[in-house]
C-alpha cells in the first residue's frame, strides 16, 4: 500500500507539473506500417497515459520500409518544431542521420525496438535481439534434438534485428557441437509472411525431404515458412520452426504447436520510450506513468529515466500463457 501511494503522489506531481504547459510533440517514426508487431506499438503509444490525459501529442510516421523516407521524415519533423523523436529504425547504420540531425537541433531522441551503430541518441529502449535470436534458435534445436538441417529466414539485410538475431542463431547453433547442424539455406524475406511462402516453397523443393527445422527471426516469415508447408502436402509437424514477436497469428500458432515464438513487448518498448521522452523534455519533475516499470520491476529499473539502454525482457510464448498474452490485446 505504502509503495502505491508513493507512485500516486510522483504521478500527481509529473501530472501537474506538465499540465502547466503546453503538451510536449513527440514524434515517432516507424520504419512501415504493415506488420502487426508495429501496429502493436502504434495502438500502445496512443494508450500511454500522458497521451490519453493530452500531456504528449504524437505525430506517427510510416517510413515504408525505406531508412532513407525515414531521414527525410525526421527533417520534416525538426522543421515542424517537435519536442522529441523516437525512431524505430529500418537500417543499422543508415538511420544514424537521425540522431545526428536530432542532436544537431538539440532535440531528444529514442531509438526502439531495433537498433543503430551509435551511443549519441538519447537512450534506447529495446529487447537484446542476440538473446532473441538464441532463444528461438534454441527452441529449434531442441525438438531437432541438435542434430539435422536448418533453413534460416532472416530479416533485411543491414537492420539491426537481421543481424543481432543472426549472432544469436549462430550461438545456439555453434552449442549444439561442431558439425550436428548443417544451415542449408539463408536468405532474407525482409519480415514478410508473403515474402517468406515463396522462399519456403523453393526451399522445399530445392531439398525435398531434407529440411528438419526453420528458425525465422520473426513470427510474419515464420507464419509464412508454415503456409508454404502446408501448402505443400507436408505435415507442419514433422518441423520444428519458431519465430520473434508474438503477434497474434503465431500464438494461435502456438497455441496449435506448430511453432515456438519468442514474444517481443510492443507496449513495453513504446511506452518505456514515451517515458524516457517525457523525462528528456520535462526535466526533473517527470516520473514515469505507465505501468511497465512496475510489471519489469528488478529486470528493467527507470534509473530516473537516465540509463543510455533499457532492456525489456523477452516472453517465450507456451500453452500456458498464451490465452492471457491473447486477451491482453482486446
Amino acid at each position: 500500500m505504502k509503495k502505491w501511494l508513493l507512485t500516486s503522489v510522483a504521478l500527481a506531481v509529473s501530472t501537474t507539473a506538465i499540465a502547466q504547459k503546453s503538451p510536449v510533440k513527440i514524434s515517432i517514426l516507424m520504419y512501415g506500417m504493415k506488420a502487426e508487431f508495429v501496429q502493436l506499438m502504434e495502438k500502445s503509444a496512443k494508450d500511454h497515459p500522458a497521451v490519453k490525459q493530452g500531456l504528449a501529442t504524437l505525430t506517427i510516421y510510416d517510413g515504408r520500409y525505406d531508412p532513407l523516407v525515414q531521414n527525410n521524415q525526421a527533417e520534416t519533423a525538426i522543421q515542424t518544431k517537435t519536442d522529441a523523436i523516437i525512431i524505430n529504425p529500418m537500417d543499422y547504420e543508415a538511420n544514424i542521420d537521425v540522431v545526428t540531425m536530432a542532436n544537431k537541433a538539440n532535440i531528444p531522441v529514442v531509438v526502439t525496438n531495433a537498433r543503430l551503430n551509435t551511443d549519441k541518441m538519447t537512450s534506447e529502449v529495446v529487447s537484446d535481439d542476440v538473446e532473441g535470436g538464441y532463444l528461438e534458435a534454441k527452441a529449434v534445436l531442441e525438438k531437432m534434438n541438435c542434430k539435422g538441417n536448418v533453413v534460416i529466414i532472416e530479416g533485411p539485410k543491414g537492420g539491426s534485428g537481421e543481424i543481432q538475431r543472426g549472432q544469436g542463431n549462430e550461438r545456439a547453433i555453434a552449442e549444439c557441437g561442431e558439425g550436428n547442424i548443417t544451415i542449408l539455406e539463408r536468405k532474407t524475406a525482409n519480415w514478410s509472411r508473403s515474402e517468406a511462402i515463396p522462399l519456403m516453397e523453393n526451399w522445399l523443393q530445392k531439398h525435398r525431404g531434407k529440411i528438419n527445422g526453420v528458425i525465422a527471426q520473426n513470427d510474419e516469415m515464420a507464419l509464412g515458412a508454415i503456409e508454404a508447408i502446408q501448402s505443400a502436402g507436408l505435415n507442419v509437424y514433422d518441423f520444428a520452426i519458431a519465430g520473434v514477436d508474438g503477434v497474434s497469428d503465431a500464438i494461435h500458432a502456438v497455441k496449435e504447436k506448430k511453432m515456438t515464438s519468442i514474444l517481443q513487448d510492443a507496449r513495453g518498448q513504446i511506452h518505456g520510450s514515451i517515458d524516457v521522452v517525457m523525462k528528456a523534455v520535462v526535466g526533473d519533475s517527470y516520473q514515469p506513468m505507465s505501468d511497465i516499470w512496475q510489471q519489469y520491476q528488478g529486470k528493467m529499473d527507470w534509473n530516473d529515466g537516465k540509463s543510455k539502454r533499457y532492456d525489456v525482457p523477452w516472453t517465450v510464448v507456451t500453452l500456458e500463457n498464451a490465452d492471457h498474452l491473447l486477451d491482453m490485446r482486446k
